[in-house]
């Protein structure tokens, strides 16, 4: 009810009051669980499926759950290792990678290249998985997945906290200069997202996709 003299409500109210029931500070790790929450948190996150060669050819393929776009125009894309592992040294000395779409339908597929294989052995033989080539650079893709990044290495960089230590984690950045997209999940002249089922990082061990999407036009 409005005020005596008032006007009423022009629209909906809804509580903004939140009630917080924990508090802590990632550098003391005091959040009291069993497992690290922030991921939990942080999320969903796209996965970056990266196949990338070796100077000497040989193929590797590995998902990454800290990867993003970052702009367009020009098309930039980012992911982020723990470490420099084989996808990121390949990404640095051939100045190439792909960026496959990581889906529901593959989720097993995608899990079974996490796997910490020697240097030089193939990820996508042991997941089964057939390459394809790419229209402007050397490194394969994954047949299977409907749609793939071809990237060009612009810099890694590794991070540093907010006193300058170095977190041992390195960002990639490349330029997409291709993309593939399977006609399939094209109609009216859009990506039909949810048809395509993009697969995400959650916490933990769980993953998440995209089988619905909501319109929302921004105000104007």
């Amino acid at each position: 009810r409005p005020p005596a003299g008032g006007s009423p409500p022009t629209g909906p109210r809804r509580s903004r009051h939140a009630v917080l029931t924990m508090f802590y500070e990632p550098a003391l790790g005091n959040h009291g669980l069993p497992h690290n929450p922030l991921k939990a948190l942080v999320a969903p996150r796209p996965i970056g499926w990266i196949s990338t060669l070796s100077p000497e050819g040989r193929p590797n393929l590995a998902p990454y759950s800290f990867f993003n776009i970052v702009s367009e125009s020009p098309d930039i894309v980012m992911f982020s290792s723990a470490g420099l592992k084989d996808t990121v040294r390949n990404a640095m000395a051939t100045g190439e990678f792909v960026c496959n779409l990581a889906t529901r339908d593959l989720m097993d597929e995608v899990n079974i290249t996490s796997t910490p294989l020697p240097s030089g052995e193939s990820e996508f033989e042991l997941a089964g998985l057939a390459q394809a080539p790419c229209r402007l650079i050397r490194p394969p893709r994954v047949a299977i997945s409907p749609c793939a990044l071809e990237c060009v290495w612009i810099d890694t960089v590794e991070v540093t906290d907010r006193r300058g230590r170095r977190a041992g984690y390195h960002v990639t950045y490349g330029e997409i200069i291709g993309i593939h997209i399977d006609d399939r999940f094209i109609e009216a002249g859009r990506v039909c997202t949810d048809k395509l089922q993009p697969l995400s990082r959650a916490g933990y061990f769980d993953y998440a996709w995209i089988d619905t999407v909501t319109s929302v036009p921004r105000p104007r």
